[in-house]
């Protein structure tokens, strides 16, 4: 009985080994990368704006409320060519206290602060000269993004692969081999997403007065993407 468990065992392990040896591949291999990058300037940029009450020569009864400055607002979007509907109210929940303590107390400055969304900030300085600049709290950009990034990403990816397989090619040629089909590819992804554009932030206090000549130049650089695959091609 023995016996035959011990040449039942063989025979399994014999069979086994047989199947693994078969499962090995033996085919001759190469493995690169391709990176693909390029820069693209955003075309969507969110600009926050706060406007705040102020008092004409420090005259209480000589104020400028904040209707009028969001009416100045308002009328600078429309001139400039942009949806009104790219312009709203940042923060709605901190404008309904604001006017409940302006109810409360007729002294009180109030403050609103707005989201833009805008295309092109050469537009931004135009809007800016349409607002009273005393009534100017502050403006910062908030985000940024670009229309088109999915397709952008997908003809990054695309030429990857393609600058990978140029790769294998010459140095397997090189050799005097051929380039085979493609064995395994796998998306790296962005390599470490998009670069943040530089641009010079800046805040605009009620005291300063500001002409249009005086408004001041955003420079808004270009974000840079860059994606990589691996790739692995059999060498014939």
């Amino acid at each position: 009985m023995k016996r035959l468990f011990a040449i039942a065992l063989v025979a399994l392990t014999t069979i086994t080994n047989s199947l693994h040896a078969q499962q090995v591949d033996l085919r001759k291999k190469i493995s690169v990368s391709g990176t693909a990058e390029t820069e693209v300037t955003p075309d969507i940029i969110y600009i926050n704006i706060s406007l705040k009450e102020y008092l004409k020569d420090g005259n209480s009864k000589k104020k400028v409320d904040i209707t009028t400055l969001e009416t100045q607002l308002f009328n600078a979007v429309q001139k400039a060519g942009i949806p009104k509907e790219n312009l709203t109210i940042n923060n709605l929940s901190s404008w309904n206290y604001v006017t409940d303590k302006k109810t409360k107390d007729p002294d009180f400055l109030a403050s609103k602060q707005y989201r833009l969304k805008v295309a092109d900030l050469n537009k931004f300085n135009l809007i800016l000269e349409g607002i009273d600049a005393k009534g100017i709290a502050s403006t910062n950009i908030d985000a940024y993004d670009y229309s088109k990034i999915e397709s952008l990403k997908k003809e990054l990816k695309i030429k990857a692969l393609l600058a990978a397989k140029e790769k294998a090619t010459y140095m397997v040629e090189a050799l005097g081999d051929k380039l085979g089909s493609v064995l395994d590819i796998q998306d790296v992804g962005d390599n470490g997403g998009m670069m943040v554009p530089q641009y010079r932030n800046y805040a605009m206090k009620a005291e300063m007065a500001m002409d249009a000549a005086s408004a001041p130049e955003i420079d808004f650089k270009k974000i840079k993407l860059s994606f990589t695959v691996n790739t692995v091609f059999e060498i014939k």
